[in-house]
């Protein structure tokens, strides 16, 4: 954990969501971001059962005052979940929510005797969880290196081509001036600028993903959606009701690609997606999701779903292999809720297109070593730019750099090996004639012999084969 990224990272999601006070959690680490005063639960019986016992909990407590627990959603939504409000959100600081914390202690016995969860933060999910650790900003790739993975030389036929929905931050206004991108749609960013004419942060998040989509499986028909537009970031209680307008208007897709997620300390999911997760189990969609960059064995939610007996054949967790291929990256996270690794490090797709170079201002930083602690020559070890904000999150008197942007760039993180791999169940479909997503993700992981080592253990490793690896370099020890 890098507590100063973290910081950073939670700044930016406050400051674009203004009207919603934050919080780390939980009490005792910073895990997760969540907001403050608000919990949930299902609608309904449940809901009634946790608003009146967090109500008559806060009215015996010393200390606690029942004054702010009511509803603050409507009592039925399409999510299933209810927000309640438990606390004063402007009360307390960034670390800690006082009220949120003893509105779970409330419901320890009822959940207990229920033998599952009854009541849950609100978590932000977010493409860049944390400590926004390691490329969460791009780098400038020239365009006669092309994109790495390279497209792949098959056609596509709008006839068999496999639909796979991008849930993300949208597109780029140029993108397609790409050719790679030519079967791509979907929703713009919107604001890509500052007022210097500076791309903001995660601008070309969900266009880079497109591009490596098209690369590594041609026969696609690629739709991005700009559900995760607040910083790459949205709440808990949001992205389900998101996530169903998404399937509405587009129909359920044979694959949707989602590179966000959070920790939730909680080994069942997260409940607000509980409506969703049941309404996707029952379709033939597969959901390919990113495991998460906090270099951690906690389970990353959606993507951990994969480790439920219920989902096993309906969600791909997948982590991120280091620049060569063979071993796991620095940032990845891991464990045995995780499914297999796709290279997802100095990746290089379409950022923008080609009508006119797009500036960027970058901040210097000093890092000397690994903030894992890894002797590689990794992007923790030198992502030499953190944006226009220094590490303690406040503008910083150093001067900054400005790098043009012309069309490609390399990135690294899971978000990036997440669409790979959903690329190669895509190109599975298509090369042996496949209509089942869950069918194809089950008999390409059976049919793969490639292996990588991640934490000293062999795990399932997807690698194109138009994906070139790049050497690493071991560092020396310290003196």
């Amino acid at each position: 954990m890098a507590p100063q990224r973290f910081h950073e990272q939670f700044d930016q999601i406050q400051r674009s969501m203004p009207d919603v006070p934050l919080a780390m959690g939980p009490d005792d680490a910073a895990e997760f971001i969540y907001e403050k005063g608000v919990v949930l639960a299902r609608d309904g019986e449940e809901a009634q059962l946790v608003e009146d016992r967090v109500r008559t909990h806060f009215t015996e407590a010393t200390g606690l005052t029942a004054d702010h627990v009511r509803r603050a959603s409507p009592e039925t939504n399409r999510s299933g979940i209810t927000r309640i409000q438990v606390g004063d959100p402007g009360h307390g600081d960034r670390h800690s929510d006082r009220a949120v914390a003893h509105a779970l202690r409330a419901m320890r016995e009822q959940e207990g005797r229920a033998e599952r969860r009854l009541i849950s933060r609100n978590h932000v999910v977010s493409i860049a969880p944390v400590n926004s650790c390691p490329g969460d900003e791009p780098v400038p790739a020239p365009l006669t290196g092309g994109t790495n993975p390279a497209a792949a030389s098959a056609g596509h036929d709008a006839d068999t081509a496999v639909n796979v929905l991008v849930i993300d931050n949208g597109l780029t206004h140029d993108y397609s001036a790409v050719p790679l991108l030519a079967h791509v749609q979907g929703d713009l960013h919107g604001t890509e600028t500052d007022s210097d004419g500076n791309l903001l942060q995660y601008v070309g998040h969900g266009t880079f993903i497109a591009g490596l989509l098209a690369a590594v499986a041609p026969n696609t028909n690629v739709t991005v959606r700009n559900t995760l537009n607040d910083a790459g970031a949205i709440l808990e209680s949001e992205l389900g009701q998101r996530l169903f307008d998404a399937v509405d208007e587009h129909g359920w897709p044979d694959v949707i690609s989602l590179s966000a997620g959070t920790a939730s300390g909680s080994t069942e999911g997260l409940l607000g997606l509980d409506a969703f997760m049941a309404e996707l189990r029952a379709q033939g969609t597969l959901l390919v999701a990113a495991a998460g960059n906090n270099s951690s064995a906690t389970p990353f939610w959606p993507a951990a779903y994969a480790s439920l007996p219920d989902y096993a054949d309906v969600v791909l967790s997948v982590g991120a292999l280091r620049g060569d291929g063979e071993y796991g990256a620095c940032f990845s996270n891991h464990g045995a809720w995780v499914n297999v690794y796709a290279p997802g490090e100095r990746l290089t797709s379409a950022l923008t297109g080609f009508d006119a170079p797009v500036p960027y201002v970058f901040q210097h930083t000093t890092y000397e070593e690994c903030r894992f602690g890894f002797t590689y020559t990794c992007t923790c070890q030198f992502p030499r730019h953190t944006g226009v904000l220094s590490e303690a999150g406040t503008p910083s008197s150093v001067k900054a750099d400005q790098v043009m942007f012309e069309g490609y760039a390399h990135w690294s993180g899971t978000s990036f090996a997440t669409p790979v791999a959903a690329g190669m169940v895509a190109a599975y479909m298509t090369a042996n004639k496949m209509g089942d997503a869950r069918a194809a993700r089950t008999q390409l992981l059976s049919a793969n012999g490639a292996y990588a080592e991640v934490r000293g253990a062999h795990v399932p490793a997807l690698r194109p084969p138009t994906w070139r690896p790049a050497p690493v370099t071991q560092l020396a020890p310290p003196a």
